[in-house]
């Protein structure tokens, strides 16, 4: 009963997806939320596989998204809902924040990253923002985005790599990963995805290219220039 009343649906209002493996995390947002007219949590999960597989039974409009969590990440999670539903708005919560998790977070389609210990006020205000369209980081976050853009332009100049064609970019991230000597656990690392979905994309990249293993992969990677011997 105490689970029906924390999480319901009120039509007109703003529909939030709690996903995060902590329960009383969970169960404490949705008792903020639902006390702030115009938002209703319909909904809370404990892992990205989980969001990933029942979303669509909460017809969300916003999905608050925790990215460590027990196998799939959060942004893995986002990048597999967005591809089904772009237009539900996704808001990273989380107390890790990383250049490297809000980079990979915006490639993955977030719209906005929140530190779990961010007021009500700003919660509230990143919620009727994203539900506009709009994004929301707020300026710690900002500042890494902007920090690690010049540095890839920066990087981008100094090198010309070459892409594989007939590869998707994430395969083309993976190929470049693999080819430069990185495990299937370090490339998963990298990206913040499972092994089992890096596993997966190499298949897939092996079956395209006609390589029949990883020597075979460097080799093709070093050839067409998509790494080099530096």
């Amino acid at each position: 009963m105490g689970f029906l009343r924390l999480y319901h649906n009120h039509m007109n209002n703003i529909k939030v997806l709690l996903v995060d493996d902590h329960t009383i995390l969970r169960d404490g947002i949705a008792s903020i939320l639902n006390h702030v007219e115009g938002i209703a949590v319909v909904g809370g999960l404990s892992s990205g596989e989980e969001a990933v597989n029942t979303f669509k039974q909460y017809n969300p409009d916003v999905i608050l998204m925790d990215i460590l969590m027990g196998g799939m990440t959060g942004l893995e999670a986002t990048r597999w809902i967005k591809e089904q539903e772009n237009g539900i708005k996704v808001i990273i919560i989380s107390s890790e924040i990383k250049k490297e998790f809000v980079s990979m977070g915006i490639k993955c389609g977030i719209d906005g990253y929140l530190p779990k210990d961010v007021d009500k006020e700003t919660l509230v205000t990143a919620i009727r923002a994203v539900s506009r369209g709009e994004k929301y980081f707020n300026t710690a976050i900002t500042n890494l985005v902007f920090e690690d853009f010049y540095h890839g332009e920066k990087e981008g100049k100094k090198r010309n790599r070459k892409i594989a064609e007939g590869l998707t970019k994430r395969e083309n991230e993976i190929l470049e990963l693999i080819a430069s000597g990185k495990t299937n656990q370090e490339v998963a690392d990298v990206l913040f995805i499972s092994t089992k979905t890096v596993e997966t994309h190499k298949a897939n990249i092996l079956e395209k290219l006609g390589l029949r293993n990883t020597a075979e992969l460097v080799k093709y990677a070093i050839k067409k220039n998509i790494i080099s011997l530096e």
